[in-house]
């Protein structure tokens, strides 16, 4: 990192200056104090750095004084080892991005979930199969089973089958009505009788 540290503090400075000598002075008092920070090069001394007193463990850092970031992970594409790679990767953007974040969760047994993967794009369209590997990425779903699911909840939403939805009418969860009878005398027959006070 190109930082130079004064006075307890680290203050950012160009990268191009890493292994050059700085001269560093303060400027100013109080809330407008200021770090200055002078480069002496063949054409006289130039200030390269301006920052607010840094204190410690909390540096005052410029971010175009930082390199471009180097192509890493991110700029990675999966490449194909063999034919079954090449095929499951054929099926589109999906499984390219399944594939890299299947790897970077852990995820076990890739190569047996994508030759499901490939089971499944001969049974539904290769289309459907690389849309539910795009959306299992997004939503880190790698589960062995994790991918059928999608297919079959996608066709189902998608092929007008009707979906219930809990409400007044349809509910698995018990209704308030046995509460009214709470604390009233029962009749013979078992049932309760008595008005209900507001």
């Amino acid at each position: 990192m190109p930082m130079v540290s004064f006075e307890s503090g680290q203050y950012s400075v160009p990268h191009s200056l890493v292994g050059q000598t700085v001269w560093v002075r303060v400027q100013g008092r109080g809330a407008d104090e200021e770090v200055v920070i002078v480069h002496v090069g063949g054409s006289g001394p130039l200030e390269v750095a301006r920052h607010q007193r840094a204190i410690p463990g909390s540096p005052k850092i410029t971010e175009g004084h930082f390199p471009p970031a180097p192509a890493g992970a991110l700029e990675r594409r999966p490449r194909a080892r063999n034919a079954a790679d090449a095929e499951f990767l054929a099926l589109g953007e999906g499984a390219d991005m399944w594939l890299s974040e299947a790897a970077a969760a852990g995820s076990t047994k890739m190569r047996v979930k994508m030759s499901q993967a490939l089971g499944l794009a001969k049974l539904f369209d290769p289309a459907e199969v690389d849309w539910a590997l795009g959306h299992a990425a997004v939503h880190g779903r790698f589960a062995e089973a994790d991918l059928a699911s999608i297919l079959d909840h996608h066709a189902g939403a998608t092929g007008g089958q009707r979906h219930h939805r809990a409400g007044e009418d349809h509910s698995l969860t018990q209704g308030t009505t046995a509460w009214a009878r709470l604390g009233k005398p029962a009749t013979e027959d078992g049932t309760v009788e008595g008005e209900v006070i507001a």
